[in-house]
């Protein structure tokens, strides 16, 4: 039974998540690639999302530590890819998460970004969960694939036991068999009954774990019919992984959204989203 609970509204900075408050968009590469491209993507998402008025928070991992095979790209590293987030920040003045695969990870990461990302495949990791909460910083956690969404209440009281509650809680996809992944829609309302702010993770809930012989596949054509099922539903947040040329993409290419595509999809789910909250 899903049941009525009084919403908390999480603070990142000026922005503000959950309750009736307009969806979030974090969006970005899979990893960085190059000190250009994160650049680049960061500022054409600014463009676009201050055009649309949509909170906007980049997106892009300094180490991919969970890649299928050994020879997968993993990203430039924690010192350079920390860097380069930096100065995306500074540059274009907006809002950074990345994920962090250790405890180790978190300190350095906290320095310089204001969400740190629980991988799903870390989510019940509790002393990461606790470094991240006692880090001060927003953390989203990813659900686990192998999760109920029922149980990811857990891995929040985790980081709330630091006495940090800027907690957002990411839905991607359930394990179906082998190589596939299904989005049941009834994790929206269930996992917001924690209370958090619940984020739909829009491409990684098309992927086809290691589906691709030793590489994850996907399925793109599903990103935006998903995207905005979970806005109809209700959501506080979209998480997107965007690149100007997917197939050209280092790290989960066929799962990337195209940016170039992005903003007709967007003002669909603004019409939704306010359609949904204003009920």
């Amino acid at each position: 039974m899903v049941r009525e609970v009084t919403p908390r509204i999480v603070e990142i900075g000026p922005l503000q998540c959950g309750g009736d408050r307009p969806f979030i968009l974090i969006a970005g590469p899979c990893v960085i690639e190059s000190r250009d491209s994160a650049l680049y993507h960061a500022e054409q998402l600014r463009i676009l999302t201050d055009r649309l008025c949509i909170p906007f928070i980049y997106k892009a991992s300094f180490d991919k530590a969970n890649r299928t095979a050994l020879r997968s790209f993993r990203g430039l590293g924690r010192d350079e890819g920390l860097a380069i987030l930096a100065e995306v920040k500074q540059a274009l003045g907006v809002l950074v998460l990345t994920d962090v695969h250790t405890v180790e990870d978190v300190q350095a990461a906290a320095t310089v970004v204001d969400v740190l990302q629980i991988p799903a495949f870390l989510c019940r990791q509790t002393d990461l969960l606790l470094a991240a909460g006692q880090s001060g910083r927003a953390v989203n956690i990813k659900k686990g694939q192998f999760l109920a969404p029922w149980d990811i209440g857990y891995a929040a009281e985790k980081i709330a036991s630091t006495g940090n509650q800027r907690i957002l809680l990411t839905e991607r996809g359930a394990s179906f068999g082998y190589n596939h992944l299904v989005s049941d829609f009834r994790s929206l309302p269930i996992m917001a009954q924690t209370g958090y702010p619940v984020v739909y993770d829009a491409t990684h809930s098309v992927q086809l774990p290691g589906g691709q012989g030793g590489v994850s596949g996907g399925q793109r054509e599903f990103i935006a019919p998903l995207a905005r099922a979970a806005v109809a539903v209700g959501v506080d947040g979209l998480f997107m992984e965007v690149h100007y040329a997917p197939e050209r993409a280092l790290s989960d290419s066929t799962t990337a959204y195209p940016l170039n595509q992005l903003e007709s999809l967007l003002r669909v789910l603004l019409v939704l989203d306010t359609t949904i909250k204003k009920r």
